[in-house]
């Protein structure tokens, strides 16, 4: 494989991080949030409503997991492809 070849692998794998990672927060933020709210508000999570709890902290709350997730899966591709930084 290619300099080149293995760029572009990597650069495909790096979008495919994000789409996926961009449906997770879409879907926590918009459909937990604002869609699916009244269902979600029958269950109850330290007294507060579930969809209450997902349109105030939890897409802020979830957002900041996945850059983990992000930073973590990123570490892992750089390292792969020998683009890392030390």
């Amino acid at each position: 494989m290619t300099r080149k070849e293995e760029l572009q692998a990597y650069w495909k794998q790096n979008v495919t991080y994000i789409t996926i990672l961009l449906m997770i927060w879409f879907a926590v933020s918009y459909l937990c949030g604002i869609v699916f709210v009244d269902q979600l508000d029958n269950i109850k999570i330290f007294g507060f409503p579930l969809g209450f709890w997902f349109a105030n902290q939890g897409a802020e709350v979830i957002f900041c997991l996945l850059i983990v997730v992000y930073v973590r899966l990123m570490n892992k591709l750089d390292r792969k492809y020998d683009v890392y930084e030390d």
